[in-house]
């Protein structure tokens, strides 16, 4: 007995009852839409069979990650650069970047949403200056379609983007490239065969955090999509708020937290979860 106490540390005792209240509150809604997915409106898999069975389903999960793909390859592309150039500034640019990036993560998502609904409405900012120098004879649609909903997506995924980057291109031994070089290998082709495979379980790391966070996109599709573009969490609010069809919400909330949960897996693999949001990679 005193060797368990021994090699349990204490704190623990002071800890474990929140985090056994944490743990049941949070399991058991996720066992809850677990079980209705099964159960509701009958027992069994009917629910599982619209995957298959139902046309609109398979349109709204196609265009889900449709979009999903596209954000996440603009984003990323964007994110690494965006990191690249922070690891490999001034120390000073270093931080006002670092700053500007910080700031974007206290901007609410629907603040950022009507941000560019103005700017890109058929008599937004964008459309006007366009019009005005010329360049168009008429307003481009920008709003109410996946153009609209894939920039504002991508503005948002952009600094999720950077983070497991920026945190991997930190930590690679930049006398490596210097080697590169002195044996003779241009700036290109150092960094293609070797700054590139670095950086590989950052790309890895940032792709798979922006998809998942992207599959849950509700209010950006929602607004900007104007009803036109319907994603899974646009849809799963429709059945339980419109058609009160909690079974297959509870079946649709159930299939993406099964894939996030397998992407997750996916991303341990490459790097620890903790480093994607800036935590120790030791």
């Amino acid at each position: 007995m005193n060797a368990i106490r021994k090699k349990i540390n204490p704190g623990w005792i002071l800890v474990a009852p929140f985090l056994l209240l944490v743990v049941a509150l949070y399991l058991g809604p996720i066992m809850n839409i677990l079980w209705l997915s099964v159960t509701d409106p009958e027992p069994g898999l009917s629910n599982y069979q619209k995957l298959y069975q139902s046309d609109t389903m398979a349109r709204i999960i196609w265009t889900t990650f449709r979009i999903c793909v596209v954000t996440t390859i603009f984003s990323v592309f964007l994110g690494y650069w965006i990191a690249y150039a922070m690891v490999h500034c001034h120390q000073q640019q270093k931080n006002y970047m670092l700053a500007f990036l910080l700031v974007s993560f206290w901007i609410s998502i629907l603040v950022r949403t009507f941000s560019w609904l103005m700017l890109l409405g058929r008599k937004g900012l964008v459309n006007d200056a366009l019009g005005g120098i010329g360049v168009i004879s008429e307003p481009i649609a920008f709003m109410r379609n996946e153009l609209g909903v894939l920039i504002g997506m991508v503005h948002y995924m952009v600094p999720y983007a950077v983070l497991p980057l920026l945190v991997n291109m930190q930590s690679l031994d930049m006398r490596v490239m210097n080697a590169s070089r002195n044996l003779g290998a241009t700036g290109t082709q150092t960094f293609w065969r070797v700054y590139l495979p670095l950086t590989t379980p950052g790309l890895v790391s940032s792709t798979l955090l922006v998809f998942i966070l992207s599959l849950g996109f509700y209010v950006t599709p929602a607004v900007l999509g104007g009803g036109k573009v319907l994603m899974i969490a646009e849809y799963i609010s429709v059945q339980l708020l419109v058609t009160l069809k909690w079974g297959t919400a509870a079946m649709l909330a159930a299939l993406m937290l099964l894939g996030v949960l397998a992407m997750l897996y996916i991303m341990s693999q490459f790097m620890k979860l903790s480093t994607v949001f800036g935590g120790s990679s030791s």
